[in-house]
């Protein structure tokens, strides 16, 4: 696809050359079909030019796109002043044009990406960091201090930030097809709140990309087709703050040192299970983690809205562990299955794993 569209972009610029040789080099009155006069000439080469960089900045990865969409622009104007000869260069244009808002609005998701990202991890200090000791877990149930003991994070810093890639594969609805997915994701555990990004092929050749957000106690969901159809945008939402804090409290597993936050109250539930409560601005969601009795975390379960808009309704929300591996330390939960329990049966919509994490970040 990368070879095929800097073949499209350059060669669609070489076409505009005839353009510039009609009007500055061809002397046979027959010749002369289009009657270009040379300062039109001169715009055809111009747009030439352009579309060979903007072809040369997209196979190396460059913002080409604001220089494609200024030579469409051009290019169209071009094509309509001799709209006879050239009305089939519309559909080049057409082509170009879409590709270039795709990415040109791909561009501003990941700045805007950047930027909340930043922003979040500016919120959390490293020097508040400390070294977690045995007094810090002893007010906490039993299992709940042989998971954390287990996992590894006595005599280690409390976390206080977190960036992780993930990959894995979703669906939208029970039996539909799965799509692949990469995503990454920040978190700020002194002041809990996350960005996840991500990239999802829903078809060959047509990505969907989204963004869930958690920020002083209120979600945010942002979806959009190829960067330019939405799919879902979902905010100040009781039902989507709800269940962002959710995903945030289940998602502790993964810096587990987040257990002993002010934040995070325990319940011991029986020998293998506790219940905790994530509080935070006056909001608070709650689940239960399950464990083997070695403090191996088995699943989460809590009562999540499936959906979020007005017909959505409180459902179980399960995530089971699949496999753990040691990062820096620690030992977590690396591969996980997530479904929906509803009353017409099973829904698994994810699987996702862990393939890289660093904690106590900066930026």
């Amino acid at each position: 696809m990368k070879y095929l569209f800097t073949i499209v972009l350059g060669l669609h610029g070489l076409i505009h050359l005839m353009g510039f040789v009609n009007a500055f080099y061809t002397t046979d009155i027959n010749m002369q079909v289009l009657g270009i006069s040379k300062p039109i000439g001169a715009l055809w080469l111009i747009v030439c030019v352009l579309f060979i960089i903007a072809s040369s900045q997209f196979f190396t990865g460059k913002n080409w796109f604001y220089i494609a969409l200024i030579a469409v622009i051009i290019s169209q104007f071009l094509i309509l002043l001799f709209w006879k000869e050239t009305k089939f260069g519309t559909i080049l244009n057409v082509i170009v044009l879409m590709v270039s808002l795709s990415k040109y609005s791909r561009h501003r998701f990941e700045k805007m990406v950047q930027k909340e990202s930043k922003e979040i991890l500016l919120k959390s200090v490293d020097s508040n960091s400390r070294i977690i000791t045995k007094n810090d877990i002893n007010n906490l149930p039993e299992i709940v201090q042989l998971w954390l003991t287990n996992s590894g994070v006595l005599d280690k810093k409390t976390i206080t930030s977190v960036k992780l890639k993930q990959q894995g594969r979703m669906r939208i609805k029970p039996n539909g097809k799965w799509m692949p997915f990469e995503a990454t994701q920040y978190f700020n555990v002194q002041n809990p709140s996350f960005v996840w990004s991500t990239t999802v092929q829903y078809m060959p050749f047509l990505n969907m990309i989204g963004r869930d957000k958690l920020l002083n106690g209120e979600g945010e969901m942002l979806i959009k087709l190829e960067g330019l159809i939405p799919v879902v945008n979902e905010s100040d939402n009781d039902k989507i703050n709800s269940g962002t804090m959710i995903r945030f409290l289940s998602e502790i597993c993964w810096f587990p040192t987040a257990a002993i936050n002010d934040y995070i109250v325990w319940e011991n539930i029986n020998e293998t299970s506790a219940k905790a409560t994530f509080t935070f601005n006056d909001q608070s969601v709650s689940g239960v983690f399950r464990f083997t009795r070695f403090g191996e975390l088995i699943s989460f379960e809590a009562d999540r809205y499936y959906g979020g808009g007005k017909t959505a309704t409180l459902e179980k929300w399960f995530v089971e562990t699949l496999s753990f591996k040691e990062f820096s330390g620690l030992k977590i939960p690396n591969k996980s299955k997530v479904t929906w329990k509803l009353a017409e049966g099973d829904f698994h919509w994810l699987t996702v794993q862990i393939k890289h994490i660093d904690y106590n970040i900066l930026n």
